[in-house]
Parts: C-alpha cells; sequence; structure tokens
C-alpha cells in the first residue's frame, strides 16, 4: 500500500491523464508535457503536471466544471479536480518579447510550433498518458540520456524572451547533476546583467530551488562562472577570495567553506531541506569580507556576525522574502557563533540557549559548519547529550509564582513583578529552587526590606 505521499503523486497524474482523456474524446490533440515527461524517464514522481492541447481557452472553460482563468490572453487555464489546478494551455507561438519576460502576443498554433517556442530540450517532450508515447521534436531524450542542459534553437533568443531561464538553466543543472551546454552557457555569460529585471519575487523562488532540490554547491559555482552571481548576490560573490586562519579553515577562503557546507547539506537531501537552512548556510559568513583585518597576530573577522546580520537583512529585504523567513534565517546567522561556548555556559544560560526557536536549524547549521571546516564536533555532540538529558520542565520550568502571587506579598504592580519572575526563573534554570516554598524563601530575602 503506497504511503499518503505516493498516494498524493499517483491521484495527481490519475487527474491529469483523466483531463488529456476528455480533451482528447471531445476531439481536441492533448499531452502530458515538460517537467512532468522529463520526470518519468528519469524515474522520478513528477510534483505537477502541465498539459498541452488544441483546444482555446473558452472550449478548455466550457467543457470542465472547475476551471480558473490564469492567463487566457496566453491559452493557460487551471483545471481544477479534488482541489488541485492543472495548467492547461493551448499551443501557441509567440510574438517578440518586449519586456524580458512575456510576449507582446500569442497566436494558437500546432504542437510542433509550441514545443519550439519552449525553454530547454529536456522540457520541450509531449506524453500521451494513455499510451506512454513520447513526440521528441528537440532531441531531448538524447539531452537526457546525454544529461545536459541545452536551450531549444538559439540560446540568445530564447535568453532574450524571458531573462529569468538563464538561472532556471542553472538551476535545472544543479539540481539534476547534468551538464550546462557550452553555447548555452556562453550565452548566460554574455546576457547575464539583464537579469537583474527579473521581479524579486521570481529571482528568490528560483534561487530557493536551486539552494533546496541538490547540487546546490555546483550551482553557485556555475552562478560564479557565468557572471550571474556578481549581479543577483553581489555580497555573495565578494566572499569568493577572502583568505581564512588555516588553523580553524583547512578547506580555504570563506566561498570554498560555504560550498563545502552546500555540498554536504546536497549530499544528505532525502525529503527536502528547509529554505531557511539553505539561506543560513549561504549567508553565515557573508559579513566576513567586510570585516576581515590582519595583524602580527593572524586574520581576524571582528564583528563578522552583526555585519553578517545586516547584509543578510538587506539581501533578504531586496528579495522580497517573508517576515518570518528573513526572522528565521537572521536569527540562525546571529547564534552560530554561540556555540563555541556551550561547554562554559552556566546552566540557565545553556537551557536558554538550547530552547531558543528552531533550535534544530541551529544545531544543523553549526554541524555543517564544523565538517566543513576543522571537522570538530565536540560541541554539537555535547548539545545533543544535553537535550537527550534534559526533558521539556528542564528547559520551560513551570512558574513558581504568578504576578498576583508576589503583589500578595505586598510588592506593587510595575516593572519589579518582571524582574522579579526572571530572577526566579534564572534561579529554577540553575536548579537552585524547585518548589513555591524556595521561591517565597527567595523574594523575601533579595526584595524585601
Amino acid at each position: 500500500m503506497p504511503d499518503p505521499k505516493e498516494q498524493v503523486g499517483i491521484n495527481k497524474r490519475k487527474n491529469a491523464a483523466q483531463i488529456v482523456s476528455l480533451l482528447k474524446k471531445a476531439g481536441f490533440e492533448a499531452y502530458f508535457v515538460g517537467g512532468c515527461v522529463r520526470d518519468f524517464i528519469l524515474g522520478i514522481t513528477p510534483d505537477d503536471y502541465d498539459i498541452v492541447t488544441s483546444a482555446h481557452p473558452d472550449q478548455i472553460m466550457t467543457m470542465f466544471n472547475r476551471t480558473i482563468a490564469i492567463g487566457a490572453k496566453f491559452g493557460v487555464v487551471a483545471v481544477i479536480m479534488d482541489g488541485h489546478p492543472y495548467e492547461v494551455a493551448t499551443f501557441r507561438s509567440d510574438d517578440s518579447y518586449d519586456d524580458g519576460r512575456r510576449p507582446s502576443k500569442v497566436h494558437f498554433t500546432s504542437a510542433k510550433e509550441d514545443v519550439y517556442r519552449r525553454d530547454f530540450t529536456i522540457n520541450g517532450l509531449l506524453m500521451d498518458p494513455v499510451t506512454g508515447y513520447i513526440q521528441d521534436y528537440v532531441d531531448g531524450i538524447a539531452d537526457i540520456k546525454k544529461k545536459i542542459i541545452r536551450t531549444i534553437g538559439n540560446a540568445d533568443t530564447r535568453f532574450n524572451e524571458d531573462y529569468l531561464r538563464m538561472l532556471r538553466a542553472i538551476r535545472f543543472t544543479a539540481n539534476l547533476n547534468f551538464s550546462l551546454d557550452p553555447v548555452t552557457k556562453e550565452a548566460i555569460f554574455k546576457n547575464a546583467a539583464k537579469i537583474s529585471s527579473i521581479s524579486a519575487e521570481r529571482l528568490q523562488d528560483e534561487l530557493t530551488k536551486l539552494l533546496t532540490r541538490g547540487g546546490a554547491n555546483f550551482g553557485m559555482e556555475l552562478m560564479a562562472q557565468t557572471g550571474m552571481l556578481s549581479v543577483i548576490l553581489p555580497e555573495v560573490d565578494s566572499m569568493r577570495g577572502v583568505e581564512q586562519p588555516p588553523r580553524f579553515h583547512p578547506e580555504g577562503d570563506v566561498w570554498k567553506h560555504t560550498l563545502l557546507m552546500l555540498k554536504i547539506l546536497s549530499a544528505e537531501i532525502k525529503s527536502g531541506v528547509s529554505p531557511a537552512l539553505a539561506w543560513g548556510v549561504l549567508l553565515h559568513d557573508v559579513g566576513k569580507p567586510v570585516c576581515r583585518s590582519e595583524d602580527e597576530k593572524g586574520v581576524h573577522f571582528y564583528g563578522h556576525v552583526q555585519q553578517g546580520e545586516k547584509i543578510a537583512d538587506e539581501i533578504m529585504q531586496r528579495l522580497r522574502f517573508s517576515r518570518l523567513l528573513r526572522e528565521t534565517v537572521l536569527n540562525l546567522i546571529h547564534e552560530h557563533m554561540m556555540f563555541m561556548n556551550v561547554q562554559k555556559m552556566r546552566q540557565s544560560r545553556l537551557k536558554r540557549f538550547l530552547r531558543i526557536p528552531d533550535f534544530q536549524l541551529h544545531l544543523e547549521l553549526h554541524r555543517l559548519d564544523c565538517l566543513a571546516s576543522h571537522g570538530l564536533l565536540d560541541n554539537y555532540e555535547f548539545c545533543l547529550d544535553q537535550l537527550a538529558s534534559l526533558d521539556k520542565e528542564d528547559l520551560h520550568p513551570p512558574r513558581l509564582m504568578t504576578g498576583d502571587d508576589i503583589m500578595a506579598m505586598g510588592f506593587p504592580s510595575g516593572k519589579i513583578i518582571g524582574e522579579i519572575m526572571k530572577a526566579l526563573e534564572e534561579e529554577q534554570l540553575e536548579g537552585r529552587i524547585s518548589t513555591p516554598e524556595d521561591a517565597i524563601v527567595f523574594v523575601r530575602k533579595n526584595w524585601e526590606k
């Protein structure tokens, strides 16, 4: 019996195949297209199914009960089945692209012409879901077998139709562990500066997919080689060549250290990576280039955490991150150097550290940081041991006194109540008090005159 996730995949394919079948029964051509066909060939269960057809948008909307005209001007309709939208697009060819994103006008046309206006050969395959037959006009199957990312037709033309395709080429190359066709790579280098006109939201989405779906280190290297990194993330590009003390970083400069962390992270991907962790890895040392100093004692990065938070915040604001994701990444950067002190912390300080929100992400960032540098995991293992030995009440002890209890002892409402309650928790975390009676004695001893 399939697990729930596998069952969702089965249901998605069944519904998508039903849409194709209904379109064909009505006398139209219809196929699966793009990434889902590529994934079938690679033995991957597709996340989504895109469908192309000779039916026009108004005909599609007449045939199905629940539809949304998400891009009817461009021939795209979402058909809703079991609460999930399936994009159904009419075969089309495009006029000129004036904004580096959308065609000025589209013409409804044939399946073959529709394929020729798509981005990469691996995404230009048509499949009949009933027979399994794949129509390949662009040698996409051969490129999948050769593991190569290549544009359909002229690379300059494809990239100037939609500048985001340059970043997508790098992302597909990295995520699929393919190689980038030299002509395609040269076209990216030639046109890289144009990526700056793409919306922040689209850039963020592609970058996050690059970082979380495998091959992130390879993808970032390609971004650097093609000039894309200096345009989109110049602050990250500046980490290249920033040397670190060999004693702590035998792996090399800040850039090499970050790439190695991404490589380890990508190698361990099973069911996906937290976007916050991936961005935390990429940006945790982004403050080092502006903080590097050197004297007779060696190389230093004084203040790199504070500068890193500032720079990372600017990057994430620029890329329109959600407030929650931005705050999580900034917290990862803020705390990442604290692990060096865990074995010296007082019990109360240690327990507060172990209970910070998303501590497992902090712990994982620290592990990757160590593995990509000196390799010592003693502080990581110490934290694991502490978490194993402490229960919920050790980290979050129940209050021994309320504000009302303290006021009943004769204290006025106001700031002093908060000070007393904070001190009481400190004593609990240190293990010096454990009962309401202990708390009363402590308050009388330290606050009553």
